[in-house]
């Protein structure tokens, strides 16, 4: 199996924090502060792409990104704002209508054939 605490040991050595991630509020991947920026036009091109080729009782309106939570002093509150962002990526996914579980619109046909819920 492979241990993912080991490609980032050779970057942030034992002791060392890493920098904090930003999920995408599309996909729900992690990203850096500064390519955060870079991949959230992309991602959304990409989703714009798959709702389009939906059927269109699944087709989702546009994801808007929430903005950041400031603390009083006015930075960034870190761990609430990509709280934030996780919820917002985690109202895209549509239930199942046999067993309930969430899917990115354009997976959920493939789950519903073969659903063991559905009998």
């Amino acid at each position: 199996m492979h241990d993912k605490t080991s490609d980032t040991a050779f970057f942030f050595p034992k002791g060392e924090a890493r920098p904090p991630t930003i999920p995408c509020t599309i996909c729900g991947r992690q990203f850096g502060s500064k390519s955060i920026s870079i991949h959230i036009p992309q991602c959304l091109e990409k989703w714009r792409r798959e709702n389009e080729a939906l059927p269109q009782s699944l087709r989702q309106p546009e994801p808007k990104p929430p903005e950041p939570i400031l603390t009083e002093s006015g930075e960034v509150d870190v761990e609430a704002t990509q709280e934030l962002f996780w919820q917002a990526h985690l109202q895209q996914l549509v239930p199942c209508p046999h067993c309930s579980r969430t899917f990115f619109p354009d997976r959920l046909d493939k789950h519903v054939t073969s659903c063991l819920s559905k009998s």
